[in-house]
């Protein structure tokens, strides 16, 4: 039998400054695409937006009435209303045919064009039609009440929106306003997935003796798809320098390289051996539990990350080192966690010396341990998020206020 040649990692470093050496090599992406607007939300501009038109692009009434000359109203009120001509019935997306004389009114709909002539809108509630169809006019309006100003939310030539603000639903909607249809955005960062190892198959074909379901692709996909990237997936290669090296060289167009899987302390893990002859390491083991034995270098431009096979220990290292970087390579703010203050429900134990991440789920007002262990993928999906106990803390105690960091 072939002895097994252990590769221990000696040397870790803080989660803080793997976390820095990652963000270090991060060239946020400069390629850029043409969206329609329908898929903009979320997505980061690359150019900036200048209005060419009034918006709105004519005076226009702001509330179901009567057009008027303010003048005419004034002193109005129920015991004495001021009585006007309706010479014309306005309807949104209509435009007025006559002009309004000291007199008349213009019956309109929100936000249909003001005739000429008119000044105000008096809201329908105010007034009463009648059988001469005469208008009553029960309340005095000032200039301009009730009407939208041409130009009043956008004026032609006003500086709108500028490169590198994250589109939201009311930023699309102040393009949408301008008659745009298509606007310039950053291209999303692409992230190849590489599992390797020989044990892995993937979902829907049946298990051979001492196989198991490929999990941290599809976590990795969701993750990354939740963080403005898109995941490319590769098929899973086998545990020998030559099939990795192969699968290496058709991930390289990718902006980022993560592999699950091949990243530990065994004969056969191979990233380490793969990276070092295509690229270089930046670190290799970090103070952190779980999650220790995770990789990171680069092959040139490209940024790689060897997350740990376990699913627990990838998923939380995705949440930990990849989507700050994805994030930063998608021009995209640091993710801002909602977190909850709670007490613990019972103490907990931690590595000394390692950065502990421990998932967790909120009974009833308080954190109840949910980990189970690294190769679990319960430990997270049981979870509602996690704590994190600091390298230089192994205890904290029953009852002890935490934040927990939501999912």
């Amino acid at each position: 039998m072939m002895q097994t040649k252990m590769r221990p990692i000696r040397n870790t470093i803080p989660l803080e400054e793997a976390l820095d050496a990652i963000l270090d090599t991060a060239r946020p992406v400069t390629r850029t695409v043409r969206v329609e607007l329908d898929h903009a939300n979320g997505r980061v501009l690359a150019a900036d937006i200048v209005a060419t038109r009034d918006v709105p692009p004519f005076d226009r009434a702001a509330m179901d009435g009567y057009a008027v000359v303010a003048e005419d109203t004034f002193g109005a009120s129920r015991q004495e209303p001021r009585t006007l001509r309706c010479i014309e019935v306005v309807h949104s997306g209509s435009v007025p045919a006559k002009r309004l004389e000291c007199g008349d009114c213009t019956e309109i709909a929100t936000g249909a064009p003001i005739p000429e002539g008119a000044s105000a809108v008096v809201m329908v509630e105010e007034t009463n039609k009648s059988a001469d169809g005469t208008i009553q006019i029960f309340t005095p309006v000032y200039p301009q009440q009730h009407v939208g100003r041409r130009g009043a939310d956008i004026t032609a030539s006003q500086a709108l929106l500028t490169a590198g603000e994250v589109l939201t639903p009311s930023r699309v909607g102040s393009v949408a306003a301008l008659g745009i249809a298509e606007i310039e955005v950053f291209a999303q960062p692409r992230v190849a997935i590489l599992s390797t190892g020989n044990e892995i198959i993937e979902p829907g074909r049946p298990l051979g003796p001492g196989q198991i379901y490929d999990i941290n692709r599809y976590t990795l996909n969701a993750v990354i798809g939740e963080h403005g990237g898109v995941a490319v997936s590769h098929p899973t290669v086998a545990d020998n320098l030559m099939s990795l090296d192969a699968a290496i060289n058709t991930c390289l167009e990718s902006d980022v390289l993560v592999f699950s899987g091949g990243s530990s302390v065994g004969e056969q893990d191979l990233t380490l051996d793969a990276l070092k002859r295509k690229g270089e390491i930046l670190f290799h083991g970090i103070a952190l539990k779980p999650g220790k034995p995770t990789v990171f270098g680069r092959i040139g431009r490209t940024p790689v990350l060897g997350m740990p096979g376990y699913p627990t220990s990838c998923l939380s290292n995705a949440y930990l080192l990849l989507v700050p970087l994805l994030r930063r390579l998608a021009h995209l703010p640091p993710h801002q966690i909602q977190t909850l203050s709670v007490p613990t429900a019972q103490r907990f134990i931690s590595t000394t010396g390692r950065h502990q991440f421990y998932t967790v789920r909120v009974m009833d007002g308080v954190a109840v341990p949910a980990f189970k262990a690294s190769g679990d993928i319960t430990s997270m999906s049981q979870a509602d998020g996690y704590i994190e106990i600091p390298a230089q803390t192994d205890i904290v105690e029953k009852g002890e206020m935490v934040e927990v960091k939501l999912f």
